[in-house]
Parts: C-alpha cells; sequence; structure tokens
C-alpha cells in the first residue's frame, strides 16, 4: 500500500501530557514520523507533525480529533497533495532586530522576501532585551535577491536585518576580534588625549585630512601623535581610567567566553588603554600600537610597526593560526574603513553603528548602541545570554 503523507496539528493550552497524548494517537496507526514543529508561545501550544500513513486517514482523524477533544484543544489533519515532496532552494537565517520592533516593520521585512521569492518556514524569538528580535528561517532560490531585497528593507524601516547561511557553519564561529574605539569603548582615545593636551584642533584637523584621502592611517596617526609630546602619563592614566565602555560589551564578552568562544581586540589605538580591557574583560589576545614613554612624559613617536588597516587584518589571521581556528570560523566587528580588510578576512564581519565604507564592506550591520546585540546576529538567544551569566 502507498503511504499517505498527512500533516496533523493540534493547538491549546500548553500543560504536560500534551505531546505524549499526541504521539500515542499517532502510534495507534501505521505511520512514520517524517517533520516535527512544536513551539509554545504564553502558554498556547502549537504541534505540528508531518507523518507517512500506510491505513486509512479518517480512522487517524478520528484518533487525533478524539485525543485534542479530551485535551480541550483544537486539531487539524489534513492529506498533503505532494507525498514526500521536499522544497527547493537553500535556507537562510534572517534576524531582525529593533527597538521597538513595531508591526508594520515586520510587515514590510515579510514582504520584501515574498518579492525576492522566499518562504518563511519558521519564526522564533532570540531575545527582547536590550532590543527585539527574531530569527526567521527562509528557504529562497537566489539568497542574492534575498539580501539586496533585505538590504532595501532595511534602509525603509531603519531596523537591523542580518542574513547568514543556515546550517552547522553558522553555529561554528570560535574566534571572535573586535575594534576598540567606537567599537568595544563609546571613546576616540585619541580625541580625549588631545583635548586634554589642549591640541584638539590641530588633531581633528590632521583627522580631517586623512578622511579626504590626503593621508593614510599610518602618516595622519604619526602626525597626530607628535601633538601629543610632553604629555605627563599621569594625564593618560586619567583617561585610561575614565574611557567608557559600550553598554552591552561586558555581556557580549562575558556571554561569548562562557560559551566557549575566544575573544580579542585588534586596535589602531594604544596599548596603554587596550591592556585595561584585556585584564578587565579577561580577553584572549590584544593587538594595538604602543606610544613611546620617557621619563613620564610622551614623546611623540610610536614604538615598532603601526597596527593599521592592513595590520588588523593581518593581526585576526594571526590569532586564528595561532589557536588552530579556520579564518571561515572568525567573527570580526568594527566600525570604521580601518577595519575593512579585517571585516572582510572574517567568516563573519559585523560592520557596529559604523560608517558607510564599513557597512558595506561587511557581512551584515548592526546600527542599535547595544553591543551585546552581536550576540543575536550570531544566533545567541537572550535564554542562552541568562544562561551564561547565571554559571
Amino acid at each position: 500500500m502507498q503511504p499517505i503523507t498527512v500533516l496533523a496539528t493540534v493547538s491549546g493550552r500548553d500543560r504536560p501530557g500534551v505531546t505524549t497524548a499526541f504521539f500515542a494517537a499517532l502510534a495507534a496507526h501505521d505511520v512514520e514520523v517524517r517533520d516535527v514543529e512544536q513551539v509554545v508561545i504564553r502558554d498556547r501550544l502549537i504541534l505540528a507533525v508531518l507523518i507517512e500513513l500506510r491505513g486509512d486517514p479518517g480512522a487517524l482523524r478520528g484518533s487525533i480529533a478524539a485525543t485534542a477533544d479530551a485535551l480541550g484543544m483544537e486539531c487539524d489533519v489534513t492529506v498533503q497533495d505532494e507525498p514526500g515532496r521536499r522544497p527547493g532552494g537553500q535556507r537562510m537565517h534572517v534576524i531582525v532586530i529593533g527597538h521597538p520592533l513595531r508591526a508594520g516593520a515586520l510587515g514590510h521585512v515579510t514582504q520584501a522576501i515574498a518579492d525576492a521569492g522566499g518562504n518563511i518556514e519558521s519564526i522564533v524569538q532570540l531575545g527582547s532585551e536590550p532590543a527585539s528580535s527574531l530569527e526567521m528561517q527562509v528557504r529562497v532560490a537566489d539568497d542574492e535577491s534575498l539580501r539586496a531585497a533585505l538590504v532595501r528593507a532595511a534602509e525603509d524601516t531603519g531596523i537591523d536585518i542580518a542574513v547568514e547561511p543556515a546550517g552547522l557553519r553558522r553555529r561554528a564561529k570560535r574566534l571572535v576580534v573586535l575594534d576598540v574605539d567606537s567599537t568595544l569603548i563609546r571613546d576616540e582615545a585619541i580625541d580625549v588625549l588631545a583635548e586634554r593636551a589642549g591640541v584638539g584642533a590641530q588633531v581633528a584637523e590632521i583627522t580631517e585630512r586623512a578622511m579626504a584621502g590626503h593621508l593614510d592611517f599610518s602618516e595622519s596617526l604619526r602626525a597626530r601623535v607628535a601633538q601629543l609630546a610632553g604629555l605627563p602619563e599621569s594625564v593618560l592614566a586619567e583617561v585610561r581610567d575614565e574611557l567608557r565602555l559600550t553598554p552591552g560589551a561586558r555581556t557580549l564578552v562575558r556571554t561569548l567566553r562562557r560559551l566557549g568562544y575566544l575573544v580579542g581586540v585588534v586596535s589602531g589605538g594604544f596599548t596603554y588603554f587596550t591592556d585595561r580591557f584585556v585584564a578587565e574583560l579577561d580577553l584572549d589576545f590584544v593587538a594595538a600600537n604602543e606610544l613611546e614613554i620617557v621619563d613620564g612624559r610622551v614623546t611623540g613617536a610610536i614604538r615598532g610597526e603601526i597596527v593599521d588597516r592592513a595590520g588588523k587584518a593581518a593581526a585576526l589571521r594571526r590569532f586564528a593560526a595561532e589557536h588552530g581556528v579556520p579564518l571561515t570560523q572568525t567573527v570580526a566587528i568594527g566600525d570604521g574603513a580601518n577595519d575593512i580588510d579585517m571585516l572582510q578576512a572574517a567568516g563573519l564581519g559585523v560592520a557596529f553603528n559604523a560608517k558607510a565604507a564599513a557597512r558595506h564592506a561587511a557581512d551584515t550591520a548592526v546600527n542599535l548602541p547595544y553591543l551585546d546585540t552581536v550576540l543575536f546576529v550570531l544566533g545567541i538567544s537572550r535564554d542562552e545570554v541568562d544562561e551564561a551569566a547565571a554559571e
């Protein structure tokens, strides 16, 4: 006898024993389970089972209806028209993050997915703090069309949307590298130093020339540091202690480390400042520039090779090699043009509140001011964050 494909669903108030009773009803018939989905939202359970039935669909329908009635639940049993057919295309994860996350914005996103030929197979909540986040599993024939449609949707709605291939690679990330200034911390340390030294205007002018393309990063950094010549080390210590972590930075690092990730920083800034955060956050590695200090004062020079745009990418590769982690299993997080090579070298590049050039170079972007929202992009739910904190 040829099997018949049947989709059986039951919904209603959740309580212990519902799933057991449902499968007991199925077990009375000659069925093979092909797929199962179960979700609970605010004590409301929805359970769907796709089966192959050898026998009478009417008898199966009667068994399930009797069980649902005894439980005070609703049920539906539908014979599928195309038994055994698996949908084509590839599966993608679409992560939506908003603060707030409004129904109109979600409607816009789901329409964009449909317009790109995508079909939403599941939606789960990743968390509601520090922002609301949902993860959709989407099957689509052309992932580039989906990405393009969702880039436009993000611009139209103002929410963050990340798109990643589904599968084991997504949760196989093992090493995370962060930029420091305006990423791990809120501040640009050299600008704070310049203000303390009374050369804020001069340093800002050099920065503008660099942004206009008249100086490369190494030249501009040496020129800015030269303006700090004679600054007492005591001022560096004051600034170091006043630098502010970005909201969510501690949660991000703590969660990643407790989940087994290696975490470190790569900075075009200075070791004098990054050393504080390596100790404070228990980071695994660091690469940054070293200010020359002689007799308690900044000389205006930098020791050794400068960590610039290429140097950041090289540091990522070096850390990955030292720890035996393939680049495909690395994540880089940054905000500026100086981070572009690093973002592109990593398995996943995340632009955080970034300039346009970095956003375009990265695989995805987060524009909310909470660094721990990056955890949602990695598929880490708020429940996992809380569990890691409890440990």
